[in-house]
């Protein structure tokens, strides 16, 4: 996102502090490495660094390998204490949210099994509202208080607001939801979960996630968040496509089968309608439910059972017939699959491997191979994860406001927070 140019030398000095958060944010660095990354000069860099030692968003430890000649200098981290955010995630079968600190560690994790189709708005954030008074109260006795909060939902939201304009599968049509949740949570931001998977995918490489390789290209692919629904969010250059309306990526609606079964979403023949959740579960001979969900079928294809395996052939033959428009049209440099279908990436990717092979030769550019295909590491959690992102991201944003927080018990006041998703670069 392009922030538009400080008007002050003190929202300069303000930018600059950020600068060096999100900077650490990526890992340990020295003073020196911090100035080389931002170019900044190493004696501003260390006035910076000392204002946000003194304010408890940094800590230093032990001299780091530093991978060059000369005496290594003292790493710095962020604090794992004080500010942290909150992430939450309204699913169509479950309701998830968790506490994040500054480093991108989660502390807190609380998940609740329930059936969100047709469900009160005010009932789903009511209890949403207590599991994340739950998830604060634990993650106080850890020195964290929390400092925002993003939610994530199966929906189209409208942009700058936290209204969900609409979400069929919740059967949710202009919920506000900034009304009906916690208001001394920090600032709320309300976001798609398939743009909050996405940009968990993107932060998550370059934060270094353990046990996974950052593949080239990482920076500009179409990610699929696949659950009840299907969504897809696409990333170019680090930066989310959101389109002119900001509801890009509903790839679960493209057609597949035109005159196909009927959808949600009045269509017929939809994505969704074929390879979303509890349509897999179906064809494999699986009744949908509250905790039904795709370890059952993953273990089903793992003992060679046919209808499960033809199921998730057939959801992967439709997956990418719908992904291969995308790829002709958008020439992302890889496909990550995200969302509960991840779990069966054996089975499912060979199928959508196939059908962009056979229907992507003008994209693909002259290359030997089509666009690769990935399951995301993250699974199923990338929208919480994304959410909690999303909060840490905007939280580093404001380190005034950080610090200011803490000397005063770290209460803030909610407000909407429009673009807070938009994953601000440093």
């Amino acid at each position: 996102m392009v922030r538009p140019a400080p008007a002050s030398q003190a929202e300069m000095r303000q930018r600059n502090l950020s600068r060096v958060l999100h900077t650490l944010a990526e890992g340990p660095l020295s003073r020196a490495a911090v100035a080389a990354r931002i170019g900044l000069t190493r004696a501003a860099v260390s006035t910076l660094v000392d204002e946000l030692l003194r304010g408890g968003l940094l800590v230093e430890r032990g001299p780091g390998r530093s991978g060059s000649v000369g005496r290594p200098g003292t790493e710095l981290l962020l604090a794992d204490r004080g500010p942290c955010g909150l992430g939450a995630e309204i699913g169509v079968d479950h309701l998830a949210v968790c506490v994040m600190d500054l480093r991108g560690d989660v502390r807190v994790r609380l998940e609740h099994v329930s059936r969100g189709q047709g469900s009160d708005p005010a009932e789903v954030l009511a209890l949403v509202g207590e599991m994340l008074r739950r998830a604060t109260a634990e993650a106080a006795q850890a020195g964290l208080s929390p400092a925002g909060l993003t939610v994530a939902v199966p929906g189209l939201v409208a942009r700058d607001t936290a209204t969900v304009l609409r979400a069929p599968n919740l059967g949710w049509h202009g919920v506000d939801l900034a009304g009906l949740l916690p208001v001394d949570l920090g600032p709320v931001a309300v976001e798609n979960e398939a743009n909050l998977g996405a940009l968990a995918e993107l932060w998550s490489a370059h934060h270094g996630t353990p046990g996974r390789d950052r593949l080239p290209g990482a920076d500009s692919f179409v990610h699929v968040s696949a659950e009840i629904g299907i969504g897809a969010a696409l990333v170019v250059d680090g930066e989310l496509l959101r389109g002119a309306h900001g509801f890009a990526g509903e790839l679960g609606h493209l057609p597949v089968h035109p005159r196909g079964r009927p959808c949600s979403c009045g269509g017929q023949g939809c994505l969704e309608t074929y390879a979303g959740a509890e349509a897999v579960l179906r064809a494999a001979g699986l009744e949908p439910g509250p905790g039904v969900r795709m370890g059952a079928l993953s273990a089903r294809c793992e003992a060679g059972e046919p209808t499960a395996l033809r199921a998730v052939r057939q959801a992967g033959t439709a997956l990418g017939i719908a992904l291969s428009g995308a790829v002709n049209l958008l020439d992302p440099r890889q496909v990550v699959i995200g969302g509960a279908l991840a779990r069966l990436a054996p089975w499912l990717l060979p199928p959508v491997s196939r059908e962009l092979a056979r229907r992507t030769s003008v994209a693909a550019g002259g290359r030997n191979s089509p666009v690769p295909v990935t399951a995301s590491p993250l699974g199923p959690d990338g929208p919480l994860l994304g959410a909690a992102m999303s909060a840490v991201r905007a939280a580093l944003d404001r380190p005034g406001e950080l610090v200011r927080g803490r000397a005063a018990g770290a209460r803030w006041t909610a407000t909407g927070l429009g673009g807070a998703a938009d994953g601000a670069s440093a």
